[in-house]
């Protein structure tokens, strides 16, 4: 018999055992963690070998493409210049930066893979962009053709492939990281920021602090770095991202389906209309330069561009809130199977309902109570997401069945040295023992009444849980969690 069945015998006895009216003594509350215990972790990922090493070449590259893009600036800007374009161009990157990553507050990234989104698009990506570039601007110019012809015909094709290049390196490599189009488009998006950045160094240094010094002075050198600022980075700063986010979409699309073929020509799919919005984009202005006719760039601008930014935008917001419910939609596997509640899993339906666990694990537990809520709340999303992906059917050979089941065995463990750390300690919260469908609970007078599971709680209730039969469950895995043991209760039996 399990741990909290026996417990929930203990509790059932104990009720029919003491005379009508009797009063029973308030339980006592477990013990706190022992003095200098730390708070609990997940379970890191063992580095082998080939990992290292795939590491370091990243971060060779990496270095590579900084340096020569440092010298490349440097020779063509001089110092003064490139310190401005410097100063310039960063301003608005902390914004954009934070925007991104507000969409991803459910199931945070691990901090490497988005510096080196990051440092990829400023880069690496910057790099093999600025050259491609050059060559076929000198490749027009001896065909005697515009030069103006780099901006439509090669710079959307080579920048949207190198800036996707490390993000579509990550879904071959490490699809795990991709928990949908939410993580494409951060990815994406960052790669995009840094390739903005380096971008903006070079016309606001370049054509607008340095050139103007050249023809007028200082002060006409810093006019036009406030006015190539006003129309590239206020105006039209969210550019790169917008592209690149379309390739971003088809990452995330081929991350989360079974399908081979979706698999192969969402990325292609996304990376094409990437290319495409970002060639009508450098096509405008070259339209207007033409044919003398500045409302070609208006029209383009508001009748195209900005309903498109405002479409990413509103299905940016609600992927952000669909992966806050697809908890409340899979962990109930886990509460029939007995390794959580209702109130958990309400409790991590929205941003507002897991602020408020938090404060009340504050309250109870100190900061380390805090450590564990935000511990507990991500392993329990990363749960949802492997459930559905056992869904989904992503995992197509016994291996990757096989890695799912020890990655869902050890986020349970996570969960269950989490709720240990907080759970059991509000002297305000009865006890209780929940059935698979009502709350039995005793309070400090004695009192004692079944309760329903409420609809929408906000801090995980500390109950003794007594799972029901096991559930259905995805075809070629194990029921959700059905390891033997379960949990343990956070009081001993009996208490």
């Amino acid at each position: 018999m399990r741990p909290d069945q026996r417990a929930a015998g203990d509790y059932a006895d104990g009720m029919a055992d003491t005379p009508p009216g009797g009063a029973l003594p308030p339980p006592s509350a477990p013990a706190p963690p022992p003095p200098g215990s730390s708070t609990p972790r997940m379970p890191l990922r063992r580095l082998n070998w080939w990992r290292i090493m795939v590491l370091i070449g990243v971060v060779v590259v990496i270095a590579a493409g900084a340096i020569f893009i440092l010298y490349r600036l440097g020779t063509g800007l001089g110092p003064q210049a490139l310190l401005v374009g410097v100063i310039a161009a960063i301003l608005p990157v902390p914004v954009l930066v934070a925007c991104f990553l507000w969409l991803d507050r459910y199931e945070p990234e691990p901090l490497r893979y988005l510096i080196f989104c990051f440092a990829w698009g400023a880069f690496v990506a910057t790099s093999i962009a600025l050259n491609v570039n050059e060559f076929f601007a000198g490749q027009f110019k001896h065909w005697g053709l515009p030069a103006a012809l780099t901006a439509v015909l090669v710079a959307p094709f080579i920048e949207e492939l190198t800036k996707a290049a490390f993000p579509i390196l990550l879904l071959i490599f490490r699809r795990r990281e991709f928990s949908g189009i939410t993580d494409g488009l951060v990815y994406c998006g960052l790669s995009a920021i840094g390739f903005a950045m380096v971008e903006n160094i070079l016309y606001l240094g370049g054509y607008g602090y340095r050139a103007g010094v050249q023809e007028y002075g200082p002060a006409t050198g810093a006019q036009q770095v406030i006015a190539i600022f006003i129309v590239r980075i206020l105006l039209f700063g969210f550019a790169h991202p917008l592209f690149t986010s379309m390739t971003g979409v088809g990452l995330g699309i081929a991350a989360r389906t079974a399908d081979r073929r979706i698999r192969i020509f969402a990325p292609i799919a996304g990376l094409l209309v990437a290319m495409m919005l970002h060639g009508t984009w450098n096509l405008l202005p070259s339209l207007v330069a033409s044919t003398g006719q500045p409302l070609i760039a208006l029209y383009g601008y508001i009748g195209v561009m900005v309903p498109i930014f405002f479409g990413m935008v509103g299905l940016a917001v609600w992927l952000r809130a669909w992966e806050g419910r697809l908890t409340e939609r899979t962990l109930p596997d886990y509460v029939r199977a007995g390794w959580l509640t209702p109130p958990e899993v309400a409790a991590l339906g929205s941003l507002g309902r897991r602020h408020a666990a938090r404060t009340w694990a504050r309250r109870v537990a100190g900061d380390g109570g805090v450590h564990a809520m935000r511990g507990y709340q991500f392993a329990a999303t990363r749960l949802a997401l492997l459930r559905d992906g056992m869904r989904r059917g992503l995992d197509r050979t016994p291996a990757d069945r096989d890695r799912t089941a020890r990655e869902e065995r050890e986020l349970l463990d996570a969960i269950t040295a989490y709720r240990a750390y907080f759970v059991g300690r509000d002297p305000h919260a009865p006890v209780g023992v929940w059935d698979g469908q009502h709350y039995h609970l005793r309070f400090p007078d004695g009192s004692r009444r079944a309760v329903e599971a409420p609809d929408e709680p906000v801090v995980p209730i500390p109950v003794v849980l007594t799972p029901p039969p096991p559930p259905a469950h995805p075809a070629a895995y194990g029921p959700p969690g059905w390891y033997g043991p379960g949990p343990a209760a956070p009081w001993p039996p009996g208490a």
